[in-house]
């Protein structure tokens, strides 16, 4: 186990068949750094892949907004006694670039093809960039 930044990963150029994550990317402080270092160290021809939240479109999005911003914390604040995490997710999961501006984002920091697929509804998506 290693602890590290995202936005400055401690490995060499190249070093990685694949670099996964889930439910992370929202937050780095700088999205295009952190993506970048994921690219500097996935090998050449190589894919990453991220599932992330994203926003529910269609006529489901307001019932899963009421639910997401004033239901679910309240059952994470019992659960978990911390308020402020489950207030904190549907605030970041709204600012979080998705879909076709997260592909390019992808896309500027240098990936060459970028794929994406929403899951649950819409409620989170899975990113596929190839370097």
């Amino acid at each position: 186990m290693m602890k590290g930044d995202a936005e400055n990963l401690p490995f060499e150029d190249n070093k990685f068949d694949s670099v996964t994550s889930a439910f992370g990317v929202r937050n780095f402080e700088n999205l295009e750094k952190g993506l970048s270092e994921f690219r500097r160290v996935v090998k050449g021809g190589s894919s990453i892949y991220i599932l992330e939240f994203s926003k529910v479109e269609g006529f489901l999005a307001p019932f899963y907004m009421f639910y997401f911003k004033n239901i679910l914390p309240r059952i994470g604040k019992l659960i978990s006694k911390d308020s402020r995490a489950y207030t904190y997710l549907p605030d970041s999961v709204n600012a979080f670039p998705y879909g076709e501006k997260m592909k390019k984002i992808l896309l500027n920091v240098g990936f060459k093809k970028v794929e994406y697929k929403k899951q649950s509804l819409g409620i989170a998506t899975i990113y596929k960039a190839t370097k």
